[in-house]
């Protein structure tokens, strides 16, 4: 599958290599690197270069079961025989193994350990392709695969921790190879990879992408029988381990195969959920949410309800629920899930010509000739546009009269975005996703979610942070995702700025968490922002709510306020009061409770991070 690895240390440097067994070499000669309980905390130090790395993931590594009373001192023994094995860290002669608050952390540089340059040749090769230097691509991406000796670290997956880590170098590996795979599939060299991806489908056989490449691949090499079979085997396989067919963009690749030539192709995702729009990284960590998953697929299962609103603050994880629902309903919806933003990445609301001239080109609806937020043109003036537009939302409803999709319209801004794109007959769905009730739209479905459970919080942040860190401190793990109020996007993005600064303690986190004035700041991850995602809602607001909620903001603090304390902190009459809140209970920046209960009676709250926003603008 590869060619002997390209090393790339300089004369009398280390150099290091995970992606296979664990190895040190000096000068081409491999290094001795002690008893197995030294290599295993090696190990998990080299998967987290140059990051401190806390002393409990490193007993947890060695002792996952019952630590011994002399684990620390042990761990100081195994830290200071590599330190002497290895020697100083560059030409400055530092320290290789340093010891600080945060625990021990190994100086590495790009050029001495393959996981470092791995990803590095990986950036490179995608960037490449991006700019459609496809050959530059394969040639970038080929060399960092040039690394993978194997199952990364395949002598000391018996620890948990070091299995944990190995797994996410091994998917690493992977993704990098199908991009190879499919970019020389599209330069027209499919042979040189139909080897490498049958040896790695027989590794991993429920991974339908490096299935898909290796079907392109037989069949762009003239081998179409043996590429209909891998389909035939993948289908077989899928009935019996899971119960499910082959996802409808893997269909679609093996009819393009029954009755096409030679021409290379991907699968194509044109109505899968995941395809034209796919979510932010942020979504991916779905958790929780049981019983509006259950609620969502018996409604647009049964197929008596054509219309469903999950309504929700911002990042509460309406898309992540809306997707993972239509990938589970693939069967109920033939002929595709589509997704659609209705928002542009600024917050403010697309055109209905541009959702429809999307919804057209994905589900190839007949007379989709408007582009995307066409204009006015010469020959035919504004009325030519209403015209192409009014043509476009025939074609549309044209369309689903004679299909059963399931459609997704993601982060709808309000109810006239969308009231001329739902279907008025025929068996098409709509699943629309919004931060505000829509309650001008009718009928519908409705289901809100609310902040997660504490379970539900911590099984999400664990996933981030891995179950052992949080074990280790389960009192601060509590107190965090609580000072998250329970928001889904808040919690991951504590578990992935948790993930990079390992050797933060989580009790110094949920301290800084439970600061009012400090919250939202921590609340970011590389291009990630708890307080971007609110201050989008916010602009939702209108200038009347804005000021409500700043009011009403500090009423929470205490767990919530009723009417009676509202009036008073608005200043204002008992009806004025009255709708005041609903206003902002219908914009969704005010949580009401779910079963019936007189106005007076109610306890009212604003979810904790949106509160703290609001303080932050009243002072501005």
């Amino acid at each position: 599958m590869t060619r002997p690895p390209v090393r790339t240390a300089p004369t009398g440097a280390v150099y290091f290599s995970l992606l296979g067994p664990l190895t040190a070499r000096l000068d081409g000669h491999e290094l001795p690197l002690g008893p197995r309980k030294q290599r295993l905390v090696l190990a998990t130090l080299l998967s987290r270069p140059n990051t401190p790395v806390p002393v409990e993931v490193l007993t947890d590594a060695v002792w996952p079961d019952d630590p011994p009373r002399t684990a620390r001192k042990n761990l100081q023994v195994y830290v200071s025989a590599a330190r002497t094995l290895l020697g100083p860290a560059g030409h400055e002669g530092r320290d290789r193994v340093v010891h600080g608050c945060g625990g021990y952390l190994l100086r590495i540089a790009e050029g001495e350990l393959d996981t470092l340059r791995f990803g590095s040749l990986a950036r490179a090769g995608r960037a490449a392709a991006g700019r459609g230097d496809l050959a530059g691509a394969a040639r970038l991406l080929r060399e960092a695969l040039d690394l993978w000796e194997g199952p990364p670290l395949n002598d000391l997956r018996d620890s948990a921790g070091v299995a944990e880590e190995a797994g996410r170098l091994e998917a690493r590996c992977l993704t990098v190879y199908e991009d190879w795979a499919e970019t020389e599939i599209e330069l027209g060299r499919p042979a040189v990879a139909v080897d490498g991806l049958r040896d790695l489908v027989e590794r991993h056989p429920l991974r339908e992408r490096l299935r898909a490449a290796w079907m392109n691949s037989l069949h762009q090499s003239g081998r179409q029988a043996e590429a209909l079979a891998v389909y035939d085997d993948y289908r077989q396989l899928m009935a019996r381990e899971l119960g499910l067919e082959p996802s409808p963009a893997m269909a679609a690749l093996y009819r393009s195969m029954l009755g096409r030539g030679r021409e290379a192709r991907r699968p194509a995702p044109a109505r899968e959920a995941v395809g034209p729009a796919a979510p932010p990284a942020c979504t991916a960590a779905f958790t929780g949410r049981p019983g509006e998953l259950r609620e969502l697929l018996e409604v647009l299962g049964c197929g008596e309800e054509r219309v469903v609103v999950v309504s929700g603050p911002a990042g509460a994880g309406k898309s992540a629920l809306a997707l993972r629902a239509a990938h589970l309903l693939a069967d109920r919806f033939p002929d595709g899930r589509v997704r659609v933003r209705v928002r542009r990445e600024d917050g403010t609301a697309r055109s209905r010509a541009e959702i429809l001239a999307e919804l057209g080109r994905l589900c190839a609806v007949a007379g989709n000739a408007a582009p995307p937020g066409s204009t006015a043109s010469p020959e035919g003036g504004a009325g030519g546009d209403r015209a192409a537009t009014a043509a476009l939302a025939d074609a549309w409803q044209e369309w689903q009269a004679r299909h059963r999709a399931l459609v997704v319209l993601d982060d709808v801004p309000d109810e006239a975005s969308v009231r001329g794109l739902l279907s008025r007959s025929g068996k098409c769905s709509v699943l629309i996703t919004a931060r505000g009730q829509l309650a001008g739209l009718a009928p519908v479905h409705r289901i809100a979610l609310p902040a997660l459970a504490d379970a539900e919080a911590l099984e999400l942040l664990g996933k981030l942070i891995g179950a052992g860190r949080l074990r280790a401190d389960p009192g601060a793990a509590l107190r965090i995702v609580r000072a998250c109020g329970g928001l889904p996007l808040a919690v991951e993005v504590s578990g992935m700025r948790l993930a990079v600064l390992r050797h933060l303690p989580l009790a110094e986190y949920a301290d800084r968490l439970d600061d009012p004035s400090a919250a939202l700041d921590e609340l970011v991850a590389g291009d990630v922002s708890v307080r971007h995602r609110i201050a989008s809602g916010w602009q939702d607001l209108a200038d009347g709510d804005r000021w409500v909620l700043g009011r009403l903001a500090g009423l929470a603090e205490a767990g919530g306020f009723t009417l009676d304390r509202a009036t008073e902190a608005l200043g204002c009459g008992e009806r004025a009061a009255i709708r005041a809140v609903e206003s902002l209970i219908d914009a969704g920046a005010v949580t009401s409770p779910a079963g019936e209960v007189t106005a007076h009676a109610a306890l009212y709250e604003v979810p904790r991070l949106l509160g703290l926003y609001a303080h932050e603008r009243e002072g501005v």
